[in-house]
């Protein structure tokens, strides 16, 4: 079960928009000094916040944490002490031999929290007040200061419904921070006029065939309601097959880096606080200080 002090750094990083995992420590076969119920917070950089077992465990929990989080899915940790090489399955579970084990095993729910993608919306129209209300419906961020705030660097999307109120300096902005998606809610007639006025200040043509307007899928949507559904469904198709799956306010972490403990052949995450050693002008990565001091004796032999 969660502390509450732990309880209050998850709701910190929530707020503050930084990605992380709660690793929930499910089944625990003794001897292990974990226990079914421990909770342990690991960030994108591989600081893990909790207990969910010793150290060698931990390199595992790390490894796999920082893959849930670059992943954007939950993952079922088994950790084993058989030798033997990793097992990638396909239902969502991965099983690691960890022979630095007291002859224990343990299973840890990997459950990434990542930040929601933020979309603004401009306007007080009926359809932007529809967008509002239905983009958390979907996993979007839609904040209560994106009105003042206009698009901001990071924005998975720009949406205008302003009737023609302050639209040409918000759509530039969107475009020239190259904001996944920008659209306008306009009339067909319309919206090529603010095109026109847009092209008239210097916005270049290959900018503004990126503004989708009229804004949405066309679907016959009729209602505030169902223009709002066309464009949600719009950027959402921006989302999963563009490539825009998370925020830019984090830097969205590349493949996770990893390395093999050359003594017990353990996943080691590479970052800060990983176990170290140079020799002959290499770095050797380790899961704890035993398997270094071990690997330094061989080395001196």
């Amino acid at each position: 079960m969660i502390s509450e002090e732990l309880a209050r750094r998850a709701r910190a990083l929530t707020e503050a928009g930084e990605p992380f995992v709660t690793a929930t420590v499910v089944r625990a076969r003794h001897p292990t000094s974990a226990q079914p119920g421990n909770v342990a917070l690991v960030r994108a950089d591989g600081t893990i916040e909790g207990f969910v077992g010793g150290v060698c465990a931990e390199q595992s929990v790390r490894a796999y944490s920082l893959r849930a989080i670059e992943a954007g899915e939950p993952l079922l940790l088994r950790i084993e002490p058989e030798a033997g090489e990793d097992e990638v399955g396909e239902d969502g579970a991965v099983t690691v031999r960890n022979p630095c084990l007291s002859g224990g095993a343990l299973e840890i729910f990997l459950e990434p929290l990542l930040p929601k993608p933020r979309v603004t919306v401009l306007g007080e129209s009926p359809i932007a007040a529809s967008l509002r209300r239905l983009a958390a419906e979907v996993g979007l961020d839609v904040g209560a200061d994106a009105v003042l705030a206009g698009p901001r660097a990071g924005d998975l999307a720009l949406l205008v419904a302003a009737h023609g109120r302050d639209e040409l300096g918000a759509l530039r902005s969107g475009l020239e921070l190259g904001l996944p998606y920008v659209g306008l809610v306009a009339s067909p007639r319309r919206g090529a006029g603010v095109l026109d006025e847009l092209r008239g200040t210097g916005v270049p043509d290959e900018l503004l065939a990126r503004v989708d307007t009229p804004a949405g899928v066309e679907i016959g949507a009729q209602t505030p309601a169902e223009i709002a559904v066309s464009i949600l469904a719009q950027i959402i198709s921006v989302r999963r097959r563009g490539g825009a799956s998370q925020p830019a306010s984090w830097e969205a972490p590349n493949e996770p880096l990893t390395a093999t403990d050359p003594v017990c052949g353990m996943t080691v995450a590479i970052g800060p606080g990983t176990i170290t050693a140079q020799v002959g002008g290499e770095t050797f990565h380790f899961c704890c200080e035993g398997c270094r001091d071990r690997f330094l004796e061989r080395a001196a032999a």
